[in-house]
């Protein structure tokens, strides 16, 4: 039987510690799986449970002109109230 470099029983990758690095790369690689699945989640959260407030389409419609100062103070109004 040959001993030596490439032969045999080595060290094998990263002179025995090579388990620590490997759980190290999983680890990471689940971190970010876990990272990238809350992001999705916490987007599409977002997205559907945000209902638009009344002064927000208020401030909207005032803005692209379909309605005049008049209207907007008074609805202001009664949605502050």
């Amino acid at each position: 039987m040959m001993w030596g470099p490439g032969f045999g029983y080595g060290y094998g990758m990263g002179g025995g510690f090579g388990w620590i690095f490997m759980m190290l790369m999983v680890g990471v690689v689940v971190v970010l799986l876990y990272g990238a699945f809350r992001q999705v989640r916490d987007d599409h959260r977002h997205n559907v449970t945000r209902k638009p407030r009344a002064r927000e389409v208020l401030d909207e419609r005032y803005a692209r002109g379909e309605i005049d100062a008049e209207e907007y103070q008074r609805k202001r109004a009664d949605i502050e109230r």
